[in-house]
């Protein structure tokens, strides 16, 4: 009689083999696909409105910086703090909400509790030279820039005028679409001791797609006005 159960105990078995191989196959994908290909980034203020608003996901290129390919002027970059630029961190979740979370985002499919990178356009690479200053448009390298991405009623540089700046070889200096309410690189010179320049290195991927929500889904071009600076 009791041999009539190892049937059962094996079809279950099958069963249960079934579902959590397809499922660590699927965990691991993700995993890959996050760490080397792409990830999907939560905006996390305003300070890029005029492109992208609070809330919003963008699919971010991790692959282009293991071919070695560094960012250009006019793209959207996710990048992590160069140190000072986020003052605190927020909290996460705690308990079991906390966990599943983490764990959901650990293999990119959902965001991080506590998410300490930043997004920013990129505006100079190393070795350009950058005026901003109160009043005037904002030139590269001796040429003006025509910004139709700002936000309405931002300005270019009013708020944080800091003149003219050389970027350093290997890093970019940027700035958010919507400039009164971003402490970009005209802030952290102005404010932090460590200055307004990220180092190149600290460039986790371009933002390529705006995702979500679906009725905005656009690609992120660089902007024509980028293609004139010399």
């Amino acid at each position: 009689m009791p041999y009539r159960f190892a049937p059962l105990a094996g079809a279950s078995t099958r069963k249960l083999r079934g579902l959590v191989v397809p499922a660590a196959v699927a965990l691991l994908a993700a995993f890959v696909l996050k760490t080397f290909v792409f990830q999907v980034f939560v905006i996390p203020s305003g300070s890029m409105m005029g492109t992208l608003q609070k809330g919003d996901r963008v699919a971010v290129d991790r692959f282009s910086p293991w071919l070695g390919e560094t960012p250009r002027r006019g793209e959207v970059v996710v990048f992590r703090d160069p140190g000072g630029w986020l003052t605190s961190a927020p909290a996460g979740a705690g308990g079991v909400l906390g966990g599943v979370r983490s764990a959901l985002s650990w293999v990119g499919l959902a965001p991080s509790a506590d998410e300490k990178d930043l997004i920013k356009r990129v505006v100079a690479v190393g070795g350009d030279t950058v005026d901003c200053r109160a009043g005037h448009p904002l030139t590269v390298n001796g040429t003006a820039l025509d910004e139709p991405y700002l936000y309405p009623g931002a300005t270019p540089c009013d708020d944080y005028p800091v003149g003219t700046v050389t970027v350093p070889p290997d890093h970019l200096w940027v700035m958010g679409d919507h400039r009164n309410d971003s402490a970009d690189s005209r802030y952290q010179q102005l404010h932090n001791a460590g200055g307004g320049f990220v180092p190149v290195d600290h460039v986790i991927g371009r933002a390529r797609v705006l995702l979500w929500p679906l009725p905005r889904w656009a690609s992120l071009p660089v902007p024509a006005t980028f293609r004139h600076v010399g």
